[in-house]
């Protein structure tokens, strides 16, 4: 059924003037109500779970900035014994893993979880438990991660774990597995929060808040989460492969047996490289928030800055190269990895002068409050770091300051300049919006100058450091050199930035207060919609947006809201729910019923945490038994949602009424398989890169074609693969004419037919002799039907679901998004397979 849509008299006549029943409230508060005691970890409301998330980022932040204290206090003489050469090694390599992959991305992941829903006009994120499943999963992984350094199993290979040193030859101890698994792991719980994020973003926008009035910070995430998606599979995959190389011995990294340790270097820095501008972005995102607010200004050349945005992520992976120009990689891929490194800058430059420009046309300008100050600040070291990117970005002189200490300060000029001040920025600002009370304007600027000098003082001198020849993760130093009172001053710099820290933290303790009911309010007389009045159930009724800044330019929209005088007052099937709206215009489209708190994300994160690190000690068995509590904890949470009988269309206010369920493609679900398919693809992307560059590196290693199993076995897996993809879409039809008595036979031969596939491909390689530990070739060979056996293993799991949904009458033709989900994926594995085959059997047939 599709939904009445809101036509111009419609529209006209919302807000209802009238007031609203007084039970319309008390119901809202009593569905949203977040769990108090024990149960709190229950939580899934976004409000919630962001503000864990945002403490969970700061404390990693505040761990790693420990660990660079110490490095600092280490490296402020020559020669100091403080901290041995291994010790140094591990606070290195945790300062640098920390900073990255446990507090930069979930940082921005969190402020986008705890901000977008009332910017975007939603009661919440389309999958709450996938959220909290995600938080739990990376706070209970992150801490253990970072507890490994008290016992002497913190990785020592620098953030970055390069092979062959990373390798079981040079580091047979657990510290290296334990931070391919751990990060690995983590890397999977941000894909699944930008996932999230994503959908939310596309769909659970406010009437009338089409694209071209979404609020920047919303496009911003929306490439963010983009980035993601297909950044961090690179890692995944990279991870991977290194940790089959040291349990199993399948040499994808060992040159001599026909792998090759740059391998790990593309792959790694395909992730790392834009993981600089997903780190940005949303800093620069914040900016452009807070800039109009402070300014009562809008921003200037807002499409330019959406254009600016979207480029500067196309462009951001165009440059992994740009770490490894001193590798001895062809001239051509230098001269392109070159320009690309220069081009990004073109529209980084265009959001700074947007905001230059913003602020120039200033209605009210407020420089001196705390929130410009940091804005302020950014400008100055952003620019910095973007001027000294351009530097190396001109391959003779990366050459020379390659590995040097001017890199260690174009890094931080980058990465702290472009993401710790606008973050910094954001907490100042938005801390009415989620607080009872503002943080201290005075506290506020102390923390910023010692923030902002002692940054400065810190690394501006490591720029002359590295062009006096001192390199990067070296541990001491000696006295001759005459490096002693640059590392001096940098130190005494350090120090300022923690006492900064410090400031802000006792701000944090006196004044932050966070409330479920009544903020600090819009101090700044801000436009955009999170600043309307909300509570625990976000904003009161969802509104109509006409503009870009609906506080602005809709007199009495914010009383109207809180008054209830808008879409979706009440909870109108009597649990939690969020109007979802067509992708392109925010047209209404249906209800989306929401699941409230429950134990199964929980303990799903839990024993997906145990599964890997216990994995990493080779505790198989207990590991096991994690990963069948997690499996089970998913299968209980999955098997609530969408339970309850069909409900018949419900009026959401001004007379439009809208269905509560949708299937097909306008449901969220199917979003959400297809950015899960979106990963899927660049991790196989991977994969089939890796299996290309080796044989480019090492051809020799390649097999006669006379050698390859014969073709008889590729043409049956095929023949396999299509005809369990055939009989999906024949129970699928049958679905839809409400016949289901065969899916619970027809589903059980599609899978037989599946695995025999992967089955008799992998017989075939054994049978024609070749062995994964073989050769680099060989190992990627059977990585590449690994993947395919870890995908049919998740179809397994999804049919034998599928089937007791069906079993249990919980499938039917209106509600049938978990057989589309699983056909969807199913067919898309029938496909990656399919190419699989071609990449193994006709590659090496076509150079043979």
């Amino acid at each position: 059924m599709t939904p009445e849509h809101p036509t111009a008299d419609r529209v006209s006549a919302l807000p209802n003037s009238l007031p609203r029943p007084d039970g319309e409230l008390e119901q809202l508060r009593r569905v949203w109500q977040p769990p108090r005691g024990l149960r709190a970890l229950t939580v899934v409301n976004n409000t919630n779970v962001g503000l864990f998330y945002i403490g969970t980022a700061l404390l990693f932040f505040l761990l790693a900035g420990v660990l660079a204290l110490l490095m600092r206090t280490q490296l402020a003489v020559p020669d100091n014994d403080l901290i041995g050469h291994e010790l140094y090694n591990q606070l290195f390599t945790m300062h640098g893993t920390v900073m990255m992959f446990l507090f930069a991305v979930p940082a921005v992941e969190a402020m986008a979880m705890l901000l977008l829903p009332n910017m975007l006009g939603a009661r919440d994120l389309p999958f709450p438990r996938l959220s909290a499943y995600a938080y739990w999963a990376y706070a209970v992984g992150g801490v253990i991660f970072f507890c490994s350094i008290f016992v002497g199993l913190a990785p020592e290979g620098g953030w970055f774990m390069y092979p062959p040193l990373t390798g079981s030859t040079y580091s047979p101890a657990l510290n290296a597995d334990l931070w391919l698994l751990g990060i690995g792991f983590i890397e999977i719980s941000a894909i699944a929060g930008a996932i999230e994020l994503a959908i939310g973003i596309l769909r659970t926008r406010a009437p009338g808040m089409t694209l071209d009035r979404m609020p920047i910070f919303a496009w911003v995430m929306l490439v963010f989460c983009g980035m993601v998606i297909i950044a961090f599979p690179a890692v995944i995959v990279a991870t991977a492969l290194l940790e089959l190389e040291r349990a199993f011995d399948l040499p994808f990294f060992i040159a001599e047996r026909g792998g090759d340790p740059l391998l790990w270097q593309h792959l790694f820095w395909f992730f790392g490289h834009p993981e600089v501008y997903i780190i940005f972005l949303p800093g620069a995102g914040m900016v452009s928030m807070i800039i109009p607010a402070m300014t009562g200004t809008p921003l200037v050349g807002y499409r330019l800055v959406v254009l600016a945005v979207v480029a500067t992520g196309f462009l951001s992976f165009g440059l992994w190269v740009h770490h490894m120009f001193a590798t001895g990689i062809p001239q051509l891929s230098l001269s392109f990895a070159s320009a690309a490194s220069m081009a990004v800058s073109v529209p980084t430059g265009i959001q700074v002068f947007a905001w230059i420009a913003t602020i120039a046309l200033a209605r009210r300008l407020r420089p001196l409050q705390v929130p410009m100050l940091f804005i302020l600040g950014f400008f100055f070291i952003f620019v910095l770091g973007g001027l000294t990117g351009v530097m190396v970005a001109v391959i003779p002189f990366d050459l020379q300051a390659h590995d040097s200490y001017f890199i260690v300060a174009h890094l931080h000029y980058v990465l702290i300049g472009g993401m710790v001040f606008p973050l910094f920025s954001a907490f100042y600002y938005w801390a009415p919006f989620i607080s009872a009370r503002a943080l201290s304007d005075r506290l506020g600027r102390w923390a910023f100058w010692l923030m902002f000098i002692g940054f400065n003082v810190s690394f501006f001198p490591m720029h002359f450091t590295g062009l006096a020849g001192m390199p990067r993760r070296v541990y001491t130093y000696a006295d001759s050199v005459g490096w002693g009172v640059l590392n001096m001053v940098s130190t005494v710099g350090a120090y300022m930035i923690a006492a900064g820290v410090l400031v802000f933290l006792a701000d944090l303790a006196r004044n932050f207060r966070p409330s479920q009911g009544r903020n600090a309010g819009n101090l700044w007389r801000a436009g955009s919609l999170e600043w309307a009045p909300s509570s625990t159930f976000g904003l009161r009724s969802i509104p109509i947006v006409t503009s870009r800044e609906p506080l602005w330019d809709q007199p009495g929209l914010a009383e109207d809201v809180a008054a209830g005088r808008y879409y979706l007052p009440d909870a109108p099937t009597g649990r939690r729910s969020t109007l979802v709206t067509n992708a392109l215009d925010a047209r209404p489209e249906y209800l989306l019923e929401l699941p409230g708190p429950g134990w199964p994300p929980f303990f799903a994160a839990l024993g997906t945490a145990g599964f890997f690190l216990l994995l990493t000690f080779k505790m198989t068995a207990l590991a096991a038994a994690c990963g069948l509590l997690a499996l089970a904890m998913i299968w209980r949470w999955l098997w609530d949602a969408d339970a309850g009988p069909d409900h018949p269309p419900v009026d959401i206010g001004g007379g439009v009424r809208v269905p509560v369920s949708c299937r097909g493609s306008a449901s969220h679900s199917w979003w959400a398989m297809i950015m899960l398919i979106m990963v899927c693809t660049s991790i196989f992307s991977s994969l089939m890169f890796a299996y290309l560059f080796l044989w480019t590196t090492s051809p020799g290693m390649w097999p006669d074609p006379a050698r390859l199993p014969a073709a008889a076995f590729p043409l049956a897996s095929a023949c396999l693969l299509l005809g369990s993809s055939a009989v999906l879409a024949w129970l699928g039809r049958r679905l839809g004419q409400s016949r289901q008595k065969g899916l619970c036979l027809g589903m059980p031969v599609a899978l037989l037919m599946l695995l025999a596939a992967v089955g008799l491909e992998g017989h075939a390689q054994w049978q024609a002799g070749l062995r994964p530990q073989d050769s680099g070739y060989a190992a990627a060979v059977y990585a590449v039907v690994g993947l395919l056996g870890v995908l049919t293993t998740a179809l397994c799991y999804m049919g034998v679901f599928t089937m007791a949904r069906s079993l249990a009458g919980r499938l039917s033709p209106a509600r049938r998004a978990c057989y589309d989900s699983t056909m969807i994926f199913w067919h898309y594995t029938v496909a990656q397979g399919l190419l699989s085959l071609g990449l193994i059997h006709g590659f090496p047939r076509l150079i043979g």
